[in-house]
């Protein structure tokens, strides 16, 4: 039974870049429902490292920090007739290389950039896309499970995936004036990806996660893909502007008696 109803759906998939990558993992639950998949990497040398995994499949290059790629993006597409019923937003980049700072001494740069790659590319390609996507297209984006709790380790993310989140409403009102497509972010917990093994100090937010979180197991990243997944059928054509938690209770179990056992004999 094609419960998804995503059999010959056309999915753009924005931001794979290996097989850690949450697009490289929602793109194999998409495969398996039957869409096809075209991608989209930033850069050749990431397209010739992913090479084996996406095999045959149609892949562009786009470097979303410039708005002639944006547009030779589109221009490609195009010229292929493309029509897609979704569109996968994975795209998130800040430089930790000064090491973590307190939030106070964010770099100006290094936050405008974090602002332009993560957040503002949703609203440049969903817009110089937006004639390509189906009617009821949906596109999903990638967030976090809270912006409300001051991870030191994740820093000035947070504040740029809040903005984010916040974008998604303003895309879905704007885009109901001509359309029916929806945009909705998938928020997970903590994850094992090769971006956050680049954040300082977040393996051990990570272990930490695993004994907060009910059932003493992080979240894996075809939690997330099945989430996406789902975000992108027909299935969920009453969601929109919406982000969909998931980080298997986490966010319930801050309390949790032996994590206060251990924390309070310190």
């Amino acid at each position: 039974m094609d419960f998804l109803q995503l059999a010959g759906k056309s999915i753009l998939i924005v931001g794979v870049a290996n097989r850690k990558s949450v697009a490289w993992h929602i793109s194999r639950v998409l495969a398996e429902a039957g869409a096809t998949c075209v991608y989209v990497v930033q850069n050749d040398e990431i397209r010739r490292g992913a090479a084996r995994l996406l095999g045959d499949a149609e892949v562009y290059l786009c470097d979303v920090q410039h708005d002639d790629q944006i547009a030779d993006l589109r221009e490609a597409l195009a010229a292929g007739g493309q029509q897609f019923h979704g569109l996968v937003h994975s795209i998130a980049f800040a430089d930790y290389s000064a090491g973590v700072k307190p939030f106070h001494e964010t770099p100006k740069q290094a936050f405008l950039q974090a602002v332009e790659i993560s957040c503002y590319s949703l609203i440049a390609l969903s817009n110089a896309l937006r004639d390509l996507l189906d009617p009821d297209a949906s596109v999903v984006t990638i967030s976090i499970s809270t912006t409300q709790m001051a991870s030191e380790s994740y820093g000035y993310m947070a504040p740029i995936k809040a903005a984010l989140d916040s974008s998604l409403v303003f895309l879905a009102k704007s885009f109901s004036r001509f359309s029916r497509i929806r945009f909705n972010a998938v928020a997970p917990g903590l994850l094992k990806t090769s971006a956050s093994a680049g954040i300082p100090g977040y393996v051990d937010a990570y272990l930490y996660a695993e004994q907060v979180i009910p059932r003493k197991k992080a979240i894996q990243t075809e939690e997330v893909a099945n989430a996406a997944a789902f975000l992108l059928s027909p299935r969920s054509s009453g969601i929109n502007a919406q982000r969909i938690v998931v980080d298997a209770g986490m966010s319930i179990n801050y309390f949790d008696r032996e994590v206060i056992d251990r924390a309070t004999r310190l």
